[in-house]
Formats: structure tokens, sequence, C-alpha cells
């Protein structure tokens, strides 16, 4: 008789017998496997836990931040948000700048901000106030004003330079809505000027483009923030006067972080960011104190 190609042996099986040896090997096989599993799983188990924090859960992506600020920030917060980045490379930040009074209206109805950075500490009290920040307003900085001319030498005879027959329009922030504007009008009204220059005023949705008025001669001299006089741009345009802090009312400015900012990693760092050395001295570069 020959053999089954299958077979190893000429010696008879019982029927059933080779079926019963098989279906026991497959289950001791499979009892192996789960064992082998489990002790895998047990030793990865192990050894994560003896990783450091930070290896065993990579961090996410920084949360996008986006800011609100007065235009007089213009200079010295983009130099804030580079010295930033440098610190936090992940960080994606964005800036939007404009009139104080304008975002306040703005972030009353939710614009979607994470940050505002006002020229007025009194809109970011009026948002707490209103519950819609994620803590109190801090305050950064004192704003200055100076009375900048392309064609003039404002030094020279301070205040008394608007009197100048060549002084036709005055460019200033809107008062109704920006503090610069305000702080215009206050040292213009100080200086007993007003009603004499009121006529040649020209008026900046912000502090910005009355600078801008200013530095293209659509203006012949513009009442702007210290911050924005030290600028590259206007130093190398004209020249300026430092108005006395005692000629008018203290411009103090405060930040706040928003309501929906709450838990954000990127304004939290950013707040404590404010408060560091390195910040104030960049923001005392464009003149601002505290």
């Amino acid at each position: 008789m020959i053999p089954r190609a299958d077979s190893q042996s000429t010696r008879y099986t019982p029927p059933g017998k080779g079926r019963i040896f098989v279906a026991i090997t497959v289950a001791a096989r499979y009892r192996l496997s789960l064992l082998m599993v489990r002790l895998f799983l047990l030793l990865a188990a192990l050894l994560t836990s003896q990783l450091p924090a930070a290896a065993q859960a990579a961090p996410g992506p920084a949360a996008p931040l986006t800011i609100a600020a007065a235009a007089d920030l213009k200079y010295a917060l983009d130099s804030l948000v580079t010295i930033f980045k440098r610190q936090h490379p992940a960080a994606k930040v964005t800036v939007v700048y404009g009139s104080s009074g304008k975002f306040y209206e703005q972030l009353r109805h939710a614009a979607p901000f994470d940050m505002y950075f006002s020229a007025d500490s009194e809109y970011p009290r009026r948002l707490q106030q209103a519950g819609l920040t994620a803590g109190a307003p801090q305050p950064y900085a004192l704003g200055r004003l100076v009375l900048w001319s392309k064609k003039l030498n404002p030094s020279l005879k301070g205040m008394n330079t608007l009197l100048d027959p060549q002084v036709k329009h005055l460019a200033i922030a809107n008062p109704a809505h920006a503090p610069y504007g305000r702080l215009a009008e206050e040292v213009l009204r100080r200086y007993k000027l007003y009603d004499q220059v009121q006529p040649k005023l020209v008026l900046g949705e912000n502090i910005g483009q009355a600078a801008q008025y200013a530095a293209t001669g659509a203006a012949d001299a513009g009442l702007l923030a210290y911050s924005l006089a030290l600028s590259p741009e206007l130093r190398r345009a004209g020249k300026f006067y430092l108005i006395p802090a005692t000629a008018h009312s203290p411009l103090q400015q405060s930040f706040v972080v928003l309501k929906q900012a709450k838990g954000n990693a990127s304004a939290a760092a950013f707040a404590t960011f404010m408060g560091s050395p390195v910040a104030r001295q960049a923001l005392k570069k464009y003149g601002f104190g505290l």
C-alpha cells in the first residue's frame, strides 16, 4: 500500500485522533500568542511610565493669537511680536491696528480677537465690567504726544509753531473715538490754541492715519503719538517737539485677554511676556513710559 503524501508514518491512526491532536495544538498556540501580547502590552506600559511627560505626548500646534491694537503701537508691537516668536517658534500671531474706540465697539459685539491693546485703559475696563474679558486689564504704558512737522522744526518754537502761516492744516486723530485725538484737543485748549487752529484740523480715523497725513504733506503738521515720531520713517521725514507730560492728563494704556481666549496658551504666554524686562525695554525704545 502506498502511503499518502501528508503522512509521516505508515502506522495506523485511530479515526479522529489526529484531529484532536491538531485542535489541542492550535488552542495551545492561541493561548501562547495571547500571553505574548499581554506581556508586550505590560512591558510597553512599564517603559512608557518611565519616560518624561514631554516624551510621552508631543505638544500640539500652538493656538493662533489675534490681537487688536491701538495704532500708536504699530512699531513697538511689531518689534515685540518678533521677539516673542523667537522665544515661541510655534506661535502664530496676527496684529490688526486701528482706533481703540472703534475696536471697543467691535469687541462689545464679539469681534474675533484674543487680546486687546488699547491706548486708553478705560476701554478694557468697560469690557471687563461687561464680562467680556478673561481677566483684569494690565497697564503696559503711558502715552506721550508730540507736535511733528515735515516742513518746520517744532523744537524751536514748541506749540507756537502752530501760529506760523505755513501751517494751513493740522492732523490729529478723531477725538470721537481715538484717545490721542482727545489728548490733542486737550493740549490745544491748554495752550489756548484750539479756537485758532480748529478750522485747520484734519481728522484721521486713528493716530496712524493722522501720522500718514502729516508724513505725506496732506497736513503741514500733526499732533502725533511719541511712539510713531520715533519710528525710522518719521525720524527721517521730519522733526518734532515733545509736549510736556504736565500739559495733559496721563494717558495710561492697558491690554486685556478677552473672554474667548480663555485657555489659549499663546495669549497667556504673550500676557506674561509683556511683563518681561525685554518687553519693557522694547516699549521704552519707542517712548513708552509706565
